[in-house]
């Protein structure tokens, strides 16, 4: 018997696909749902981004004179590495747009939260938002967006609170906006303190998942027991952290506070039905999962086209606060499925700027690595189809074994055969050469399968000695 020469077969450089849009892996569509409209009353689109961007307007200038001042080569940008405005730069803007220290630090604040600057390390530089101010209402509708979620801190709470309590409250604040909104008018605020104090009341209960009254006949163990809150949470009065978020909404223009009422803006009444309007989606989807984990989010979207799948990452991270939502996210991308990792950072894709610090953290673990430089380049303003651009050669060999596992996993034997025309080796022979030094857990298991999945024997009979190799270590 003759030995057969594998064929120096050339692949195809072509950017990968998300996996969740291979049709092979689809089998499930959802029936399409009439497009939603916003309640009787509310403004245009134009008219809310009009009002958008009057209620922003001082920060959006802050954000521009950053951008022309603060440049490469021009001052740091903030003193401690936390996006506090220095003292000098502070007081040069303060000089050049005849403002107060005070004036310039708020809208400073402001200004981050709605997306307009992005602050990395001790230097600053405009997002995106900024650059579409002028001409696209939906980046400015985002943005205000984007300031509205992140209500608690654009205005202090009060310091003589335990966290604790101020953290119930920031939890319960959704289900007293909801009910301003489907009031549509004023509401006076004993009875918004009512909802309140039920709404804390839920959670505390909600806390206590066991029963530890004794049961009847049961010996009685001295054993203590959990108290249902912390103590400093329970006895904490509702009524001045209530009056603080209150405060805290109207100063990002969410609401209208006084004379013992609140009303909520046209603009914070869209707002509050956009979040119910991604809740009501999530919960109409086929898996249920806004009421998931991270993972079994995850996994209910990977057979969706990627429109839906996205629709379902905002209607999940609509029902949850950002900063535990990124968490969670970024703990299911460093679980064993390879599947799960690329669809956690699609998701944290649709999370945006707020994600980029835990984005960044993960730079120096290798597992998540060319997946965190991919997400921060397309965060930059990088094209995605040359996003891929930013990795070297071996992590763009680890991200493509890497996939090839999650397609082994979870796809069809075909998918995984056309995966080989996203490598960026030229050849077979030399993708084999650097899958083998890569060094990737599953690379055995990768090129076994890609091997039984392949129809040219010769190729088959490359990819089965390289996976030999690999596994004796030879």
């Amino acid at each position: 018997m003759t030995s057969r020469i594998p064929r120096d077969s050339r692949l195809r450089l072509v950017r990968p696909r998300p996996l969740a849009a291979a049709p092979t892996a689809i089998n499930q569509r959802r029936a399409r749902r009439p497009a939603p409209r916003p309640p009787e009353g509310t403004p245009a689109p134009a008219e809310l981004a009009r009002m958008a961007r009057s209620g922003l307007a001082a920060a959006a200038r802050v954000a521009r004179w950053a951008d022309t001042a603060l440049g490469p080569g021009g001052d740091s940008a903030t003193a401690d590495g936390k996006a506090t405005l220095s003292d000098a730069t502070a007081e040069r803007a303060a000089r050049a747009l005849g403002l107060t220290l005070a004036q310039v630090r708020a809208d400073w604040d402001t200004a981050r939260l709605a997306g307009l600057i992005e602050v990395h390390g001790d230097s600053a530089r405009p997002g995106w938002r900024l650059r579409a101010w002028n001409r696209d209402d939906s980046a400015v509708l985002r943005g205000w967006v984007a300031l509205c979620d992140a209500w608690s801190l654009a205005h202090p709470e009060p310091e003589e609170y335990e966290p604790a309590a101020v953290a119930e409250v920031v939890t319960a604040m959704p289900q007293v906006l909801s009910f301003l909104q489907l009031s549509a008018g004023p509401v006076p605020v004993p009875q918004l303190l009512d909802l309140l104090e039920q709404r804390v009341t839920e959670l505390r209960t909600e806390r206590c998942e066991i029963d530890y009254a004794p049961q009847a006949g049961a010996p009685q163990a001295d054993v203590p027991r959990p108290a249902l809150a912390e103590p400093a949470a329970a006895d904490a009065p509702l009524e001045p952290l209530l009056d603080w978020a209150l405060r805290a909404l109207a100063s990002v223009g969410a609401l209208t506070y006084g004379d013992g009422q609140a009303t909520l803006t046209p603009l914070g009444s869209w707002a509050v039905w956009v979040k119910l309007e991604q809740i009501c989606v999530a919960a109409q989807s086929p898996a249920g999962n806004i009421e998931q984990g991270a993972e079994d989010m995850l996994r209910g979207c990977a057979r969706l086209r990627p429109n839906a799948a996205r629709a379902e990452y905002r209607a999940w991270l609509a029902a949850r606060p950002v900063g535990s939502a990124v968490t969670e996210l970024v703990r299911a991308a460093r679980g064993e499925d390879a599947l799960l990792r690329g669809l956690a950072f699609e998701a944290l894709r649709v999370v945006g700027a707020p994600a980029e610090p835990e984005v960044r953290a993960v730079l120096d673990e290798p597992t998540l690595r060319p997946y965190a430089l991919l997400w921060l380049a397309e965060h930059d303003g990088a094209d995605p189809e040359d996003a891929h651009e930013v990795l070297t050669r071996e992590e763009a060999t680890w991200l493509w074994v890497d996939t090839a596992a999650a397609v082994a996993d979870h796809g069809e034997a075909p998918l995984l055969v056309r995966h080989l025309e996203s490598a960026v080796q030229p050849t077979v022979p030399a993708l084999l050469n650097e899958v083998r030094a890569v060094g990737h857990p599953r690379t055995v298991q990768v090129l076994v399968a890609l091997a039984a999945a392949h129809p040219d024997p010769a190729l088959a009979k490359a990819v089965r000695r390289a996976a030999f190799q690999v596994h004796t270590g030879g």
